[in-house]
């Protein structure tokens, strides 16, 4: 539960970047399902970024990872919390991950945002073992990351479905 972690202040979060960041902006501060409101959070940000093109995308993915493993590790530490629930960057870069090639329209951002909530929370293996046995900044982004792919893989299933089908 998120309630049982210390969390960072408003304040805290105004002025530490590495928590204002790891915390989503905020929207991991959120008391229950912090998870999911990060990735709500990620909506726009992927709408924002949906259009560029695909070296841009994956630079911005490649960006987006590295930096959060940064503000995440730094996040956590702070808080004296691996993998604390407010942390949320990681479910931004699996969402994006997950959006990557996606068609335009909402309604694939709605299935996206189902199919990566699905994963983050099922945690199929090898997403399980990441979150498990790798520890800091790194194991962080990790478990989301392939949440996202498992995403994204079945993203590409539904298009082509919906593609071949329709």
């Amino acid at each position: 539960m998120a309630n049982s972690f210390p969390k960072p202040s408003l304040r805290q979060l105004l002025t530490n970047p590495n928590h204002f960041f790891a915390f989503g902006f905020g929207s991991g501060l959120a008391p229950k399902a912090p998870g999911t409101f990060g990735t709500i959070a990620a909506l726009p940000i992927y709408w924002l970024i949906s259009d560029i093109p695909v070296w841009a995308y994956l630079t911005v993915l490649i960006v987006g990872f590295a930096v959060g493993v940064y503000w995440c590790e730094r996040s956590s530490r702070a808080l004296g919390v691996h993998d604390h629930p407010g942390i949320v960057w990681d479910e931004f870069v699996g969402y994006w991950i997950t959006m990557f090639l996606a068609p335009s329209g909402w309604q694939w951002m709605l299935v996206g945002f189902i199919l990566f909530r699905l994963f983050d929370i099922a945690k199929p293996w090898p997403v399980s073992l990441a979150d498990k046995k790798i520890d800091g900044g790194l194991g962080i982004m990790v478990d989301d990351v392939l949440a996202g792919v498992y995403a994204w893989l079945a993203l590409q299933a539904c298009v082509w479905g919906w593609t071949y089908f329709a």
